[in-house]
């Protein structure tokens, strides 16, 4: 796998499980790290406010460590809100802003009862023929945050299911296959309550612009990331605690760096998105 790809796996899988069903005003901020060949690459921050049956999600991605001063900077936002009803998490619209390199990149999806809406492109994307991505292909896809989000609300059966995701520019399967539950003190994850869900992750690229031969990116897809699936509170809500993703080079690894909830204030509470 390379690390492009199992970065953009585990960015979704990080973001993934911190949305809920909630009556209640709270903000959880979790903070991750991800290592390359055991030196520290890359840090994920999570903010997720819920508001009654209303949530508005962002993270955001940079690298840190020797990984930013020896390569091409990046920094990645994602925010996605949206709404709660008893089929699930509806969103309403999701959005990613990205910079490699000076070169920023900003998308925009908004949904309808039928699914995928609109889009809007910064700067103009003119994809090829052989780039385009279809209807068929962009129907039932979501933006990377809001595919992550369902996954989470999924709980228990977070693993059993694949993700349609789209990123403005590809579109890609995210597979989730459960592998088993092991103890929470036999995993190492600081905090872990219960037992510990256990998955890999697969991705399959659908349609879009890629960098990678369609053969080259057929065999990575055969090398899953494994990830741990954890309770940090009373809730039936997993949030990933570890995760480990094997490249051409070396392992990626990701852990959990802090979780913290608190409730919101008012105007805090009246400032998320619907």
């Amino acid at each position: 796998m390379s690390f492009r790809r199992a970065f953009i796996a585990l960015v979704a899988s990080f973001a993934a499980p911190v949305t809920g069903h909630t009556q209640d005003s709270r903000q959880v901020d979790i903070a991750y790290e991800i290592t390359f060949a055991g030196i520290s690459g890359f840090r994920i921050d999570v903010t997720a406010r819920f508001n009654g049956s209303n949530y508005d999600v962002e993270t955001s991605t940079f690298k840190e460590g020797v990984l930013k001063a020896v390569t091409m900077n990046y920094f990645g936002r994602n925010r996605a809100w949206g709404g709660f009803t008893t089929k699930g998490a509806q969103p309403t619209a999701g959005s990613l802003s990205i910079s490699v390199d000076g070169k920023p990149r900003t998308w925009l999806a908004q949904y309808g009862a039928a699914g995928f809406l609109r889009e809007v492109h910064t700067p103009v994307w003119k994809p090829t023929p052989q780039q385009t991505i279809s209807d068929a292909d962009r129907k039932d896809s979501l933006d990377p945050l809001s595919a992550a989000l369902s996954v989470g609300f999924a709980g228990d059966a977070a693993c059993d299911k694949t993700v349609r995701s789209n990123d403005g520019k590809r579109r890609i399967d995210v597979l989730f296959r459960k592998v088993g539950m092991e103890p929470a003190a036999a995993t190492g994850i600081p905090g872990a309550i219960g037992d510990v869900l256990v998955c890999e992750i697969y991705t399959k690229r659908v349609a879009g612009e890629f960098d990678e031969a369609p053969k080259e990116a057929e065999t990575e897809r055969e090398r899953p990331i494994k990830i741990w699936l954890a309770r940090f509170d009373n809730t039936q809500i997993r949030y990933p605690g570890k995760l480990e993703a094997h490249t051409l080079f070396a392992t990626i690894r990701g852990r959990i760096l802090s979780f913290r909830e608190r409730a919101l204030s008012a105007e805090e509470a009246q400032s998320i998105r619907r």
